[in-house]
């Protein structure tokens, strides 16, 4: 169960349908959080990924020799980068080479996998689940951030902790998910 309850609202595992449940809430304005009940989540994600097309993608959490973590601004939202898996890839070097790609850095180290989110969006007309694989990364050098602007984003910034505001106020409910996990900000701290 989520660790403040009250701010959530309880789905039953037994009714539940992502496609319909997506469809139904999909565009409308203010965050939701919602959990399932269930005895076994990881057999009920199992069924849940049977039901609906899954994208694997990974990305990176990546910090600097001062410290600081970078973010990405793409479509109107703070960001972290990530990207779906090419066909045979590992997910370690997919995460590389996402955070390379949208940031225009070369990744001096991969640590840790700090966790899994999953989000759902629309692709092709039909809702797909995507389960993001991260990575804590360390990066070394001092050249230019350059933003990969085919993909929307239009930001590469490096961030101390103290000073993501700005990036809790507008970011997605999976991002904020990979930064509590960091601790880089608490639960208390996240938005509705």
């Amino acid at each position: 169960m989520p660790k403040r309850v009250e701010r959530y609202q309880r789905i039953d595992a037994q009714t539940f349908d992502l496609r319909s449940f997506f469809n139904q809430f999909n565009g409308q304005p203010g965050p939701r959080l919602y959990y399932i009940l269930t005895h076994d989540a990881k057999d009920y994600i199992k069924k849940v990924m049977k039901s609906i097309t899954v994208i694997e993608a990974a990305g990176g959490v990546v910090e600097n020799q001062a410290g600081d973590f970078l973010f990405i601004y793409r479509n109107k939202k703070w960001d972290l980068p990530k990207g779906k898996l090419e066909k045979g890839e590992k997910k370690k070097m997919g995460a590389i080479r996402e955070v390379e790609e949208e940031c225009g850095i070369k990744v001096a180290g991969i640590g840790r996998k700090i966790c899994m989110t999953y989000h759902t969006y629309i692709s092709r007309g039909e809702v797909v689940l995507k389960r993001t694989h991260w990575y804590a990364m360390s990066y070394s050098g001092e050249g230019k951030l350059k933003p990969q602007r085919d993909e929307g984003i239009t930001k590469v910034l490096w961030f101390k902790p103290e000073q993501t505001g700005p990036i809790i106020k507008n970011t997605f409910p999976s991002i904020m998910d990979v930064l509590i996990k960091l601790d880089l900000i608490t639960e208390t701290a996240a938005p509705l």
